[in-house]
């Protein structure tokens, strides 16, 4: 029995590709709480909240009904359940593709040649959808598991499941046909919470948490040296989030520059700093970053 003790609950998958995921975002809130996928809730101890630890295609029924106030859950759960719920921010993990494939040897080449034809999937509400959107008529097969085996079985001719990498399904003969949905992790709320103010506010905490967090991912700070005349080619060179801090140094004519910068283009950049002026270059981790 889950407690009603006024506190906030969020929901996540309790064994599954986005519990890491999940449980390192939180954490980076600085959230504290021993978490443990065999118990049922895990409370935290600097902030009103307690973790659920759930199976991921029961969060958005559990958000909905507000067994749980919030949930991190693929989007492609949320579509297929139809939950009555609110999507407050995309995560940027989790990523992963709904999508139609059929055997290598197959006919069909475009999504038309589906007509009729018998399409195998553990996603019958998604794909249903989908199906109706385009006009098309065909058998929806609703398998529990494996069902990249099922054109192999004869079951069906094409098969609609979640795509990560593509590699299952080409290890078992099939090739993709057409994108469905794109999916990655999200964090949802129960509607009936966002009206009631002391759960709001919590919400409201927690979300400024979370959003400084992922715009913190893969941004380093950056600091260095440099003359005052090279400053305007410094400034030109910097991709930062806003101009860059200037600071003048105790030695006449140095300043000090301070700027944010994406990890992916940091060696690049840095090479083109130093041959403009810069020196004693350093680059530390940044945990958060509130705008």
């Amino acid at each position: 029995m889950i407690a009603n003790n006024g506190r906030l609950k969020i929901a996540i998958q309790k064994s599954g590709r986005l519990t890491d995921d999940s449980l390192a975002l939180l954490r980076a809130c600085g959230l504290e709480f021993e978490f443990q996928k065999q118990s049922l809730y895990s409370p935290c101890r600097n902030f009103d909240l307690d973790v659920l630890a759930l199976r991921d295609d029961d969060i958005p029924e559990y958000v909905q009904d507000g067994v749980a106030d919030l949930g991190i859950v693929g989007e492609n759960i949320v579509r297929e359940k139809r939950a009555q719920v609110e999507t407050l921010a995309k995560l940027g993990y989790g990523h992963c593709r709904l999508m139609i494939s059929v055997p290598q040897r197959s006919p069909i080449k475009t999504v038309k040649q589906l007509n009729r034809k018998r399409i195998a999937t553990t996603y019958p509400g998604t794909l249903s959808q989908f199906l109706r959107t385009n006009g098309l008529r065909a058998e929806v097969i609703q398998l529990s598991g494996a069902v990249e085996l099922a054109p192999t079985l004869d079951v069906a001719d094409a098969i609609c499941d979640i795509v990560s990498t593509g590699t299952t399904a080409r290890v078992n003969g099939l090739r993709p046909l057409h994108e469905v949905l794109s999916s990655e992790a999200v964090l949802i709320v129960n509607r009936r919470t966002l009206r009631q103010p002391e759960k709001k506010l919590l919400i409201d905490r927690l979300s400024i948490r979370i959003s400084g967090s992922l715009q913190a991912r893969g941004k380093r700070y950056m600091m260095m040296n440099a003359p005052s005349a090279a400053v305007p080619r410094l400034k030109r060179i910097i991709p930062s989030l806003k101009s860059p801090t200037v600071v003048p140094l105790a030695e006449e004519g140095m300043v000090a520059l301070h700027s944010v910068i994406a990890e992916d283009v940091f060696w690049d950049v840095m090479e083109k700093l130093k041959k403009a002026g810069a020196s004693d270059i350093i680059v530390v981790p940044i945990e958060t970053i509130i705008q």
